[in-house]
């Protein structure tokens, strides 16, 4: 089996109805297609056009896995052709209340969604499926960045008989949610939001016990996702740059490559999916979707989706992806099994899980020099800090960076700004404390990543700039030159 496995999720209509689609996706390398089936609610496809859409992908010699969405999205995240195709749940499900009283539709734990949710994934396994994903982001909250959980009286009172609160206590919460102030009180709902979340995923996991869950970039606590209870289930990480516009910056790169590392802290390679997603589904060319795949092999993600919501992605798009694609499998099998390493440290303490606005100091990751991810902070090397961060952890050093607006303790201060970034690196070269003789990284001053594999005795060089780049990788005395394209990525052995 090879390491690397391409997945595609489709509307069963347009399978049916989009016979050149589906042999341009298997030509490319696409092994297993996943069919949207119960959405929030609602059964938009007949059953047995489900069963035909799966007896057609599997003639073609590809897999099946089925779709739901379980809550909903709060906005049309589907992108759907059809007209009265339904964008929010029925009538008979709740709206979430968010802590400034404002009313949404999906993301939001209320029954009877869970109890619907088992009886149609026990459907589902009857029509012969037996993967699954809970897709659209199964979250508790409307967005990356917000504190989440439903703050109706319904969840308020159960809160407050859970903790023995007073009213008082839930003036006090609101408060310390709308400043992101990191008390324990405001701990405490999270706490209590991630088991209504963690509870409901189990409770549909024993219906469907091959259940993979879908979070949202950079998904944690705040939004109700406890990821070390989702340990052993299959796990799409995080992403954010559906657009050319969001994912065609540097730093939007970056943050999607944060987002990644942090989620693979707590999933197995092979049980770790991509959310490679272009939404709407023409909004990012083939060539920033091939960059994205970058992303998964440099953080060994061994299961690319792609997805565009019920609309597919351009049919031209398949003719780029597919030697993209063939590449990075190739890639993916020189690193797979292997952690980067390097004195950058990739870091997201607990104050960005459970207050922070999801704006992480990511922008390092292009400075050429080799990082790790860590789950602590300490004095090997240098750890960049979100501003959540620097403001709430108890055992920062004068090896953390932060921005300058959020400084204290005697942090080093750094402009998260390239040309500020790689003045700082200058000061490391050579040096026991910072990139020491010996660690590879990037001579020219240019934005690229530098995925460091001392156990394969490699480098992943990738170039997030839109043009081709000649670069120079420095190993001790030796130059190993590397000529990358345009938002592509190589090997260096070493």
């Amino acid at each position: 089996m090879k390491i690397r496995q391409y997945h595609v999720s489709l509307a069963p209509d347009i399978i049916l109805n989009r016979p050149e689609l589906l042999a341009n996706i298997r030509e490319a390398g696409v092994s297993r297609v996943w069919i949207c089936t119960f959405f929030y609610g609602h059964w938009p496809y007949e059953l047995e056009m489900l069963t035909r859409a799966k007896t057609v992908v599997e003639k073609l010699g590809m897999k099946t896995g089925a779709i739901l969405i379980p809550l909903g999205h709060p906005g049309d995240s589907l992108g759907s052709s059809q007209g009265g195709f339904p964008l929010s749940p029925p009538r008979n499900w709740k709206l979430g209340t968010g802590s400034d009283g404002k009313t949404y539709s999906g993301t939001s734990l209320h029954a009877p969604a869970i109890e619907e949710n088992v009886a149609a994934i026990k459907v589902i396994r009857k029509l012969g499926f037996d993967l699954m994903f809970v897709d659209d982001v199964f979250r508790l909250s409307p967005s990356p960045g917000r504190i989440g959980g439903c703050f109706c009286d319904e969840h308020r009172a159960r809160f407050l008989s859970a903790t023995g609160g007073t009213d008082a206590d839930w003036q006090q919460l609101l408060q310390d949610v709308s400043s992101r102030r990191d008390t324990s009180l405001l701990r405490k709902w999270a706490v209590f939001t991630c088991d209504d979340l963690t509870t409901a995923f189990r409770a549909m996991r024993k219906a469907g016990p091959h259940l993979g869950n879908m979070v949202m970039y950079l998904g944690s606590e705040k939004a109700g996702i406890r990821l070390a209870d989702y340990a052993g289930a299959p796990l799409r990480v995080g992403e954010l740059m559906f657009d050319n516009n969001s994912f065609g910056r540097v730093k939007g790169k970056t943050d999607e490559l944060f987002s990644a590392l942090f989620h693979r802290r707590y999933v197995k390679p092979d049980h770790a999916y991509s959310e490679t997603t272009a939404y709407p589904s023409s909004s990012l060319s083939a060539q920033n979707m091939c960059a994205k795949l970058s992303v998964s092999t440099i953080t060994d993600v061994r299961n690319t989706m792609f997805m565009s919501g019920l609309t597919p992605f351009p049919l031209e798009h398949w003719r780029t992806l597919a030697p993209a694609m063939k590449k990075q499998a190739q890639l993916h099998e020189q690193v797979a099994g292997h952690k980067p390493e390097g004195p950058f440290k990739h870091y997201w303490g607990e104050p960005s899980r459970y207050v922070g606005n999801d704006q992480p100091y990511s922008l390092f990751l292009a400075c050429g020099v080799p990082f790790e991810v860590s789950s602590r902070i300490n004095r090997d090397g240098w750890t960049f800090l979100s501003d959540a961060d620097t403001a709430s952890e108890p055992h920062l050093n004068d090896h953390c960076i932060a921005r300058p607006n959020a400084a204290k303790r005697g942090n080093v201060t750094v402009n998260e700004d390239l040309d500020d970034l790689f003045a700082f690196r200058r000061t490391l070269i050579g040096k026991p404390d910072g990139i020491p003789i010996g660690t590879p990284y990037i001579v020219e001053e240019t934005p690229a990543v530098l995925a460091w594999y001392p156990g394969a005795n490699c480098c992943l060089v990738w170039n997030v700039n839109t043009e081709a780049k000649n670069l120079t990788v420095a190993v001790g005395d030796r130059r190993i030159p590397v000529s990358v394209a345009s938002l592509d990525t190589e090997l260096v052995k070493l």
